[in-house]
């Protein structure tokens, strides 16, 4: 198990977003709810974790960062399938 998502469900909220931007980059048709709710509770996620205390031995930050990048590619996903 990497390490970064045996302390935290970041991780694995990562990893299902970028099995969701896969997913979604298969589907065809501009609507794409699943895809959609993935984005607005990765979103949601990015907010939690701005809004928490910042002394986090960097994991917060890079947290942050993992979930900008599952933000990223599920957008991608979204614009490839659209």
């Amino acid at each position: 198990m990497p390490r970064f998502m045996s302390k935290s469900p970041v991780g694995y909220l990562f990893i299902g977003a970028a099995v969701g931007a896969v997913l979604g980059a298969c589907a065809a048709g501009a609507n794409q709810p699943n895809m959609q709710a993935a984005l607005a509770s990765l979103q949601a996620a990015r907010q939690e974790l701005i809004q928490s205390r910042p002394n986090k031995g960097g994991h917060r930050e890079r947290a942050i960062n993992f979930v900008d990048a599952a933000i990223s590619e599920t957008r991608a996903g979204i614009a490839y399938a659209n």
